[in-house]
């Protein structure tokens, strides 16, 4: 995470407020944490932004399980056994829990817990690209066709920042990237709609990309603090009297908001949550060996243990494994059905299965969303082409026409099937939902009202979500 080399200049302040310097703010708190520009990060909540809660939403958090790349929804939840070789593939379906709900065979976890999913198998877009596509998943929205992240329609995770969700010094909204060693290139980091947008800086997410499997993971420095002495805490409140002494600057809102990210940033500091909600080891062995120690299983495990703390909602993407150039991520151009079988659907199955139980066990699975996607899905056809990246004999290209998204708890109906792909899992051949409504969907099982109305940065009004929410898929 980039360092600022001043936090005020950064966030747009008057000059008057550019005198304190980033060293300045590190001498107030005596601390490294405020070197991640945690200010910026932590989406606080300024006296200015009303927290808006509808009574109508059940969900209280969100976990987004982004399986960044692209699943193949035939040889996952949408198994073909009907079709010629060439489109069906290589896999079996299996009985599940539910009777005439088949997935695929390597997804035998879940396949006990349908009772507990709604699948929607008829999500279609138009969009055959990585990192442009992800924003129809994330806000709902087609990317905005010019400028950079700042430009981009905000994630859900940052509308909920925006409305004043969350509680406590924890940040309302975390992305995970797990970063994985080798040459796999970071295509995530480039995927449109994962940040706050046109919403403004203060509501970006906090971005893990340490990797939760690795013995020594810790987030920036969220590490257990020495107790503040008398100096640390009389060098704080210089600090916050320096904010409150610019005369008419301090009314500045943007000044307040500033300040009010510094003191966040120096509760959660102080705070045992704060520093207990990024230990995985306070979990016991077997609960991470039942999500699994892998760096998927525990990126989940982390998100449990932020949305139990409080985090409205948490992205957990897949991490960069894989080969270069043969097979990466759920991109499977190649070995599409060896990957799937050995390196995709174990992690992917195991990890699910333990958050929807755990969640259950923990009274939180009603209260907490939680949808599982991908950007788009794959071709019909195996070898079939239909983007510049191109698919080998044993692989699937990109396919947006039809693919499957997955939601579970927080008012979803469970044990069902939304919409139908045709014989070939092509197109959609009943109910095509398109990711507008299952945004929308999602934002009203969290409370947010229809047709919610947000301003950019410069005072300019837009929808946050044009679509209407799918009452099939909510109990």
């Amino acid at each position: 995470m980039a360092y600022c080399r001043n936090f005020a200049e950064h966030a747009g302040l008057p000059q008057g407020l550019r005198s304190i310097s980033r060293r300045q703010a590190l001498r107030a708190g005596s601390l490294g944490l405020l070197g991640l520009g945690l200010p910026d990060l932590l989406s606080c909540k300024s006296p200015a932004q009303a927290s808006t809660s509808g009574s109508f939403g059940r969900a209280k958090a969100c976990i987004l399980l982004f399986m960044w790349g692209g699943p193949a929804q035939q040889d996952t939840w949408d198994p073909k056994p009907g079709a010629p070789a060439e489109f069906r593939g290589d896999f079996s379906p299996i009985s599940t829990k539910v009777p005439g709900i088949h997935i695929c065979e390597h997804f035998p976890l879940l396949a006990q817990r349908t009772d507990k999913l709604a699948i929607v198998r008829s999500m279609t877009h138009g969009n055959v690209d990585h990192t442009s596509s992800t924003s129809y998943l994330l806000t709902g929205h087609p990317p905005l066709p010019a400028g950079g992240r700042r430009n981009d329609w905000p994630h859900i995770g940052a509308v909920l920042a925006n409305l004043g969700r969350g509680q406590g010094p924890l940040p309302p909204f975390v992305n995970m990237r797990p970063t994985m060693p080798g040459d796999v290139p970071r295509f995530v980091e480039q995927s449109h709609g994962q940040s706050a947008g046109w919403l403004g800086s203060t509501f970006d997410p906090l971005t893990i990309d340490s990797n939760p499997n690795e013995i020594d993971y810790k987030v920036g420095d969220f590490a257990p603090q020495p107790p503040l002495t008398a100096q640390d805490i009389r060098r704080r409140e210089a600090f916050i009297e320096q904010l409150d002494g610019l005369g008419p600057l301090s009314a500045n809102p943007t000044a307040q908001a500033m300040k009010h990210h510094y003191a966040r940033a120096f509760d959660l500091i102080d705070s045992a949550v704060g520093q207990d909600a990024f230990d995985l080891t306070k979990e016991d062995l077997k609960t991470r060996q039942t999500y699994g120690l892998h760096p998927h299983g525990q990126a989940v495990l982390q998100a449990r243990r932020l949305v139990e703390r409080g985090v409205p909602l948490t992205t957990v993407f897949w991490q960069n494994d894989g080969v270069k150039n043969v097979s990466v991520y759920w991109d499977t151009h190649s070995k599409n059905f060896i990957d799937l079988k050995n390196r995709l659907m174990p992690p992917a199955d195991q990890a699910f299965l333990a958050l929807l139980d755990d969640l259950e066990n923990r009274g939180m699975l009603d209260e907490t969303l939680v949808i599982w996607t991908g950007e788009f899905g794959r071709t019909p056809r195996v070898g079939q082409r239909n983007s510049d990246a191109g698919a080998g004999r044993d692989g699937r290209d990109h396919w947006p026409g039809c693919f499957t998204t997955v939601l579970a708890g927080g008012g979803i109906r469970g044990g069902m099937v939304h919409g139908q792909s045709d014989r070939f899992a092509a197109y959609p051949a009943s109910k095509p939902t398109n990711p507008a409504d299952l945004i929308a969907t999602a934002y009203h099982l969290l409370g947010v009202p229809p047709n919610l109305v947000r301003h950019d940065m410069q005072g300019r009004p837009h929808v946050i979500c044009p679509g209407k929410p799918i009452f099939d898929l909510i109990g």
